[in-house]
Formats: C-alpha cells, structure tokens, sequence
C-alpha cells in the first residue's frame, strides 16, 4: 500500500503547479496552496521514516508494468530521512522568499513545485535513466527560480552567476547521460536492482558507472570541479541560496551514496580514491574561504568543504563511517540553509552581504544575531550541537577505518572553518553599529544606499533561521533518535538485498 502512493509525492506537485499556472496570478492562493504542498511532502517523509524505523523497502512499478519495464519508485529509510528534510528546508526557504517579498512573480510557486517533484522523484527512483530525467525535471524551473527570486534590475555578478550555473548545469547533465548511455551498453540495464553488484564485476560496467559518478561529483561540487557553487550561488537571492544548498548538492550526494552501494556493492578497492578527493575537497573548499568579503560567498566555499566531509562516509564504507555520514549529510542540510538565511536576512534588510557592511548589529538584532551564533558552532563542530555529533561520529568512523591522515584533515579544517565563523561574526554582528540614529547614510559597495535607521528585522524574516538553529540544538542535545534513524539507513546501503528485492518485487 505504501508503494503505491509514493509516485503521488511527485503527481501532486506537478499537478499542483499546472493549477497554479492556470489560474493566473493570485499572490495569496498561490502562497497558501504552495506551502500546503511542501508541508504534505515534509509530512510524507515524516511517515515514511516511521514506517521503515526497523529497516526494510517499499516500491512499486507506475502503471502496474512488469519489472524492467516500469518506472520503479522505491523508498527505504535512508530516502525518507532526505524526503523529511528537503521538504522541511522547503517549507521554511519558502517562508523566508515571501517574508522577504522575493516570491512575487506569478510562476514563482509553479516552478518552485515542479522543482519539489524533480526532487522527490530523483530521491524515489531506482532506475539510472529516470534518474536523468528528474534531476532534469529539477533543474529547468531552478533556472527559472534563479533569476526571478532576484530583486531589482540583474547585475553583472548575478547574470554571470545564473549564466555559469546553467551551463555547468547542462554540461554535467550531458556527461551524467552518457554514462547512462555507457550503463547500457556494457550492462544491458539501467535499473539499479538490476546492476547490483555488476560494477565490481565486470570492469567495463564498473568504468560506465564511474562516470555516472563522476557527472554526480561535479553537481555535488567536489574538489577540482568545485568552484562553480561558489561563484554561482551566492548569485541569486538568499532564500534560493539557502533552498538550493539544501536541495540540489544533497541530491548529488544521495545518487552516489546510493549508486555506489548497490552497483559497486561497497568494493574496497576503490574507496582510497574517494578518501584522498574528498580530503582535498574539505582542505581547499576551507581555504577558499579565506579571500571572500561577503558571509554569502565565504558560506558557499564552506559547503563545498563540507560536502567532503559527507562524502567520507561513503568513502569509508562502514557501518560506523556511512551512519556518520548520513547523520553528517542531514545536519549540514539544517545549519547551512539556517547561515544562509540569517546573513540573508541581513542583507535584505540592510542592503549588503559585505563583510562591515553593516557592523556591530547584535545588539540591534540579537534573535538573529543568536541564530547565527548558534548554527555557525554548530557547523564549526562545537558541542553541544549537532555539528559536533556529526564529527566526532565521522572522525571515530575514520579512526576506526585506520584513515588517520583525514582525521588530521578534518580537525584542521574544522578549526579553519571556526576561524572564518568569527570572521563573519566579528565583521557583522560585532564592533561598532554603523547604522546609529544619528550617523548620515551609508553607501554599500553595491552602491545602494543604507539609511541611518532601516528598520529592524521582523519576525517574520527571522523565524526561518531561528526555527534551523533550534533544531540543530535539539539534534545535538537529542542525537541519538537521529543516529539510530542514520544506522539504520546505513545498514540498508550495507545490504541492500531489501532495496533490491522490493524493486524486483521477489
């Protein structure tokens, strides 16, 4: 029963968002009718995760068509952690883009919706090719999503930002169909339950799926094909910053955790190569960070260090190394969109993301200048949040995994990535208030004008980044449920014979 109603989280989006379309532009029915939406997705997800809380899988074939013929949909507990998640971050960059009034335009919460199927649909199909097409399917309204969350007239930085993430984008889509086209060829099948273990088998097919991992590598954003997010991203306007970081990264992420454990059957030989880039990736990613000047761009150079540190789980291929990961992977989720959205808010209410420009805000705004606070420790890996929980587990996974040169690794970059935290803080948030009430106005280096008094972020615009950082602290003080809700998800990559034979359906 469960199985059946799965290809609804990505109908009812898309049918939601042609209505949308249809019935023109009606700001308030197109709000209410949006986050309904999300919040069901979220919902789903939440179900979901209770659902398979003992392990096990769910799938069914849309139109009822035999095995190797139908569009497979499959869930397990790993796709309902992301599913809860993603919906979640949904729900609140959502939130943040009309507090902020950056969701004006009609086809703002169509496109938005389409953009939820692609990644529902992406995170529930067990086939290579339905893979393509629906990160295809959440890639075209992102383009759209881009440009239109933006205010004002584009400038320069904006319109080679949106031109570079689409072309990177259609460049990897590219690659990622040719190793489709590879699978194929050399395996016969593109249906993951199909390929189980054919990559460690058959050295052909083990290259076809590389470079399926490879395209997955550029979008997830590692080291060397990593400086694309960092000069894309913080491009757009915060709450599409915030959404995609949650989004269309993780999704890359999930693919290779997923592909790599049923297709390559977690073979050893291979993992010191994913040991070695992805240490690179957290080292480089950190030291980009150095030279930025605005929290938005120094942020994005963060999360490329960060996805290094998600994407050692998969590199060590344990039980402890993958629940590290998967736990890693859904924190990162919560506390970056929750640094995205309250130097977002910032910006929207004082003009610039620029680094002392504004400065000396905590006192003027202390709930969000506490939000920051708590989601940057939490990122750097301090207790008692649940960055801290996801290190400490990913750094015992590698000492377990005898990999002592990322452990090294880690806690470099950890202590770097602190460093530029109070960076930020100590440029925004600390130090003389610029904007006092009897100072003339301020010009930004943007060149928009800062009023001697602007108003006070709102509650409105502060709830999102509030409501990330508190259960980044409740994840960190309450980590066990999380953990156990990661091995779990861990043990089905482990053995994946329940993925597999909900999909074969033997």
């Amino acid at each position: 029963m469960i199985g059946a109603l799965l290809p609804l989280l990505v109908a009812v989006p898309l049918f939601a968002a042609g209505l949308l379309t249809m019935i023109g532009h009606r700001p308030k029915t197109h709000a209410a009718l949006m986050l309904i939406v999300l919040t069901a997705s979220m919902g789903a997800g939440v179900t979901l995760v209770y659902v398979f809380a003992s392990g096990g899988a769910a799938a069914h074939g849309v139109g009822l068509w035999p095995f190797g013929i139908a569009i497979p949909f499959i869930a397990d507990m790993f796709t309902a952690l992301m599913l809860t998640v993603t919906g979640l971050l949904s729900v609140v960059c959502v939130w943040f883009a009309l507090a902020s009034h950056r969701a004006t335009s009609r086809f703002f919460a169509p496109l938005l919706l389409v953009l939820l199927a692609g990644v529902n649909g992406a995170l529930l199909t067990a086939d290579l090719f339905n893979l393509f097409v629906f990160i295809e399917v959440m890639l075209l309204p992102s383009y759209g999503l881009f440009v239109l969350a933006a205010q004002g007239s584009a400038p320069l930085r904006q319109i080679a930002g949106a031109r570079l993430y689409v072309t990177l984008n259609l460049l990897t889509s590219t690659v990622f169909l040719i190793g489709v086209g590879f699978v194929y060829g050399t395996a016969g099948t593109v249906n993951l339950a199909e390929l189980a273990g054919a990559a460690q088998a058959d050295d052909a097919v083990a290259f076809a799926v590389a470079v399926c991992l490879f395209a997955l590598g550029i979008k997830a954003s590692i080291v060397p094909v990593h400086g694309w997010l960092a000069r894309a991203y913080p491009a757009t306007s915060p709450a599409i910053t915030a959404l995609f970081s949650g989004l269309h990264t993780k999704v890359a992420i999930y693919a290779i955790y997923r592909i790599y454990a049923v297709a390559f059957d977690g073979a050893s030989q291979w993992l010191w190569i994913g040991v070695l880039v992805f240490s690179a990736t957290m080292l480089i990613g950190v030291l980009g960070a150095v030279g930025e000047s605005t929290a938005r761009s120094i942020l994005a150079f963060h999360m490329v260090s960060q996805i290094g540190y998600i994407l050692m789980g998969v590199a060590l291929f344990t039980e402890a190394g993958l629940t590290a990961g998967i736990f890693y992977l859904l924190h990162h989720m919560i506390v970056k969109a929750s640094l995205f959205l309250s130097t977002g808010a910032i910006e929207v209410r004082y003009g610039t993301g620029t680094i002392g420009e504004p400065s000396g805000i905590a006192k003027r705004e202390p709930i969000i200048a506490a939000a920051f606070f708590v989601a940057a420790l939490s990122l750097a890996g301090l207790p008692p949040f649940s960055g801290f929980v996801a290190k400490f587990s990913l750094i015992f996974a590698s000492l377990e995994a005898a990999q002592v040169v990322a452990v090294v690794v880690m806690l470099v970059v950890s202590l770097i990535t602190l460093l530029s935290m109070l960076k930020i803080w100590s440029g925004v948030f600390w130090g003389k208030n610029k904007e006092s009430d009897d100072s003339p106005p301020i010009q930004s280096s943007t060149g928009s004008v800062l009023t001697a008094a602007p108003p006070r972020i709102n509650a409105r615009l502060a709830t999102p980044a509030v409501v990330l950082a508190v259960i980044t602290l409740g994840l960190g003080i309450g980590a066990e449920v999380l953990l156990s809700l990661s091995a779990t998800a861990a043990t089905g990559l482990l053995d994946p014979s329940a993925y597999i034979e909900a999909v074969t359906g033997s």
